[in-house]
């Protein structure tokens, strides 16, 4: 059994074996995807752990444990023990996580400033000024702290890996750069060992610094990319205000940190405040502005007894509210944990990515090696020159670092693209996968409709007081308990119907209801009660019923004494976005059907009204899910979208699932998307999104290994008998940071993407 856990909760289950958790720690001081592999592979090596995965672009792992075994202590000392670090204390995470990942920037920041300084001289005087005094000795003085100070950390970084059996790009840069540095060392201090066998002692020390620098550089610049990637979580978190005003039991009111509140807590929100956790109001009203979580920009009056939820904004006027859910419980705080979870996840081409991240270092030194190896037999003269700088120039051209970044960065981008477009995508399998739907089933109440009864159509004698008749209406339906009568009255108080006092309610259940007001008898009902009660219906009254019962809308009679004086119809609206959003899908070649548990004269008229030509009326929750099946065995894609428990089982069964984001929790556990606005357009919306996303990651992976692919024989001096060109180690260094940012910023163009 598997299921999440807080901190505490882990070391109350600590004493049952078996029962695995699953939980994500920030990972610290990563430098490259082969770190992630590393970090991962030593994770899953833990005992207890039954596996792990670790996102290099987001800088988390996720670990599925069992804790009577392993505790995330040990976790951490593992991933400890080979340079990285992991954070696993649950106050504060994702500030621990920022104030380390900042840290880190600044500290990148200062080594590439000060490497860059101290290697543009050694550059000069290695490229211009060779034959001046002293020139090797000047230049080991200024490389020296480059390579010994501010690129220490390739250094240390590598032999950790390296006592683990492990290696990264840190190991690449640290080889090349090492053996760069003793080699040019060696030769200014035995300048005479080279010199006695004619040949001249050739100093490295340029090739050693800048690569740290230029290394340095890029590392300070994907840094920053990086963290413009999680920028949609970082807005999502800044819903949430800090503190909040608590109500206490003798009316004073209380300023205390938002993660202090506790269920039952009575809370106090001004205007313009953001609302701190979700709850019901208890007192006073005001308009709140939802569209954060619904889409909708009107702002909802919410009165006593109505649901607030975090992160949304309190219009105008104050109001008291009891604090329902807090912490992780809240809308916003699932919505944050399903981007987080989304962003974390691999699609299925990043892990072959990481296979090729994992296996890609050891091929690079053994081809550095083959370098220096074929160099030293066919070189000639200048042969060990040769192969020394062709083997260093291997090591530090292949970095897989722009591998690495090419499809968690786009994902990234993706999910929090989604997330500004109301759409929170769960996983990046979906992600990558939604872009070849070419099937769409809608289900009908709560996706195309709006899945809540209104009033489409009153028709009244016009013989009668119009007002009055509303205003008696109006009173005789609010003693109503029938979900049809709340409609009616949402209705009339939109058309200022005023309650008068009417006597002797009557409910009949099944039929209607009836009332008297000022001595004459009212019944609302269906046409079986008003035969029940012999109540005439006038002939032009009843052509207009049977014309909206053909339009599958149920309608109510209004009858004063025996005679019917109006008619009410009632229906399920169409959403005003679903016609446009099955017409764009249509357009994009798709097929789109609609299953319902209706009748069948109401989904024809559904249908018939979005324009849709394919649809199933009847339809129980299995056979949803058999329909779906039965469209995949055609080879189909298919996208299942439903808001209700009753479509979970299809939802289940879709190749990419699609929950509207006001339906029912399971729907929204299930499905892979959800849409937290009501309107389907964002259905072609997720779909182009996909598409932009996969195109993304296909450019960024297409660049990266081309880059290697042409680099590499490069490096190793495959030019050198055509033309006598050799890749110089710090070009080489250049080139490759330019990878690593080229990806990342062609991810960060997503964000431009128009949907």
């Amino acid at each position: 059994m598997i299921h999440e856990a807080t901190y505490p909760e882990v070391k109350k289950k600590s004493q049952k074996s078996g029962d695995f958790i699953k939980e994500t720690f920030p990972v610290l001081e990563m430098t490259c995807a082969a770190c992630a592999v590393s970090v991962e592979s030593m994770l899953q090596s833990v005992e207890g752990v039954k596996n792990a995965g670790v996102n290099f672009a987001n800088q988390d792992a996720w670990v599925e444990y069992d804790p009577a075994v392993a505790t995330p202590a040990m976790l951490q000392n593992t991933v400890r023990s080979i340079g990285y670090d992991l954070v696993i204390e649950k106050e504060n995470q994702q500030e621990v996580k920022e104030a380390a990942q900042e840290k880190q920037y600044q500290a990148i920041r200062q080594r590439t400033i000060w490497s860059s300084i101290l290697s543009v001289p050694i550059v000069v005087i290695g490229m211009f000024l060779m034959d001046m005094p002293y020139a090797n000795w000047i230049m080991l003085i200024l490389a020296t702290p480059v390579v010994g100070y501010f690129g220490r950390s390739f250094f240390v970084n590598a032999y950790k890996q390296a006592t683990h059996r492990k290696a990264n790009m840190d190991t690449l840069v640290a080889l090349s750069t090492g053996i760069a540095y003793l080699f040019s060392a060696f030769n200014t201090f035995y300048p005479s060992f080279w010199h006695n066998r004619g040949l001249h002692a050739h100093v490295y020390f340029e090739a050693a610094a800048v690569v740290i620098a230029f290394i340095s550089l890029g590392k300070m610049l994907e840094e920053k990319a990086k963290s413009n990637t999680s920028s949609a979580i970082k807005k999502l978190m800044g819903l949430q205000p800090k503190t909040v005003t608590l109500l206490l039991p003798d009316q004073q009111t209380k300023e205390i940190p938002v993660s202090e509140v506790k269920i039952n807590d009575v809370l106090l929100v001004k205007p313009g405040e953001k609302i701190p956790v979700d709850g019901r109001l208890t007192g006073g009203e005001s308009f709140v502005d939802e569209s954060m979580i619904t889409g909708e920009p009107i702002p909802v009056e919410k009165k006593a007894n109505d649901a607030v939820f975090a992160g949304t904004i309190n219009q105008k006027g104050s109001f008291r509210f009891k604090a329902e859910k807090v912490g992780a419980a809240t809308l916003l705080a699932q919505i944050i944990k399903m981007v987080q979870q989304a962003q974390g996840s691999k699609a299925p081409v990043q892990k072959l990515v990481d296979k090729i991240a994992g296996i890609f270092v050891p091929v690079v030194i053994g081809i550095s090696i083959l370098t220096f190896i074929i160099w030293m037999i066919v070189g000639g003269e200048q042969a060990f020159t040769h192969a020394l700088l062709t083997s260093i120039t291997v090591l530090v051209i292949a970095c897989p670092c722009a591998l690495g970044l090419a499809t968690p960065t786009a994902i990234m981008v993706g999910v929090g693209k989604g997330a500004e477009n109301n759409i929170l995508i769960k996983d990046a399998e979906s992600l990558e996968l939604a872009h070849k739907v070419d099937a769409v089933i809608l289900d009908k109440t709560g996706t195309i409709t709006e899945g809540k009864p209104r009033v489409t159509d009153m028709v009244l004698d016009p013989a009668v007081n119009q007002q009055d008749v509303k205003n008696i209406l109006f009173s005789i339906e609010q003693q109503s308990e029938h979900p049809l009568a709340e409609a009616v009255t949402q209705y009339l108080e939109e058309q200022n119907s005023k309650a008068v006092s009417v006597q002797q309610f009557e409910s009949i259940t099944g039929k209607g209801i009836a009332a008297k007001y000022q001595q004459k008898k009212y019944v609302v009902g269906n046409s079986r009660l008003m035969q029940e009660r012999e109540i005439r219906i006038p002939e032009n009254l009843q052509q207009q019923v049977t014309q909206l019962q053909e339009q599958a809308k149920t309608v109510l009679l209004f009858a004063e004494g025996q005679l019917v004086i109006g008619i009410i119809a009632i229906a399920d609206r169409v959403k005003e976005g679903s016609k446009q959003a099955i017409a764009t899908l249509e357009q994009q070649g798709i097929e789109v059907y609609m299953l319902t548990g209706d009748n069948q004269q109401t989904a024809k008229a559904i249908a018939a009204e979005v324009g849709l030509k394919h649809y199933k009326a009847e339809v129980l929750p299995a056979d949803k899910a058999a329909f779906v099946e039965t469209l995949q065995k055609q080879g189909k894609t298919v996208a299942m979208v439903g808001d209700g428990i009753n479509d979970s089982h299809a939802l289940a069964q879709a190749d990419v699932s699609i929950a509207m984001g006001k339906g029912s929790d399971i729907a929204m556990d299930v499905a892979k998307m959800t849409l937290i606005t009501s309107d389907l357009n964002s259905i072609p919306k997720a779909l182009k999104l996909s598409d932009k996303t996969v195109r993304t990651i296909k450019q960024n992976l297409f660049w990266a290994f081309i880059y290697n692919l042409v680099g590499i024989p490069i490096a190793a001096g495959i030019l050198y008998p055509i033309n006598g060109f050799l890749l110089d180690p710090m070009l080489a260094g250049a080139a490759m940071a330019l990878s690593s940012v080229s990806v990342v910023s062609n991810s960060l163009r997503l964000k431009l993407a128009t949907l």
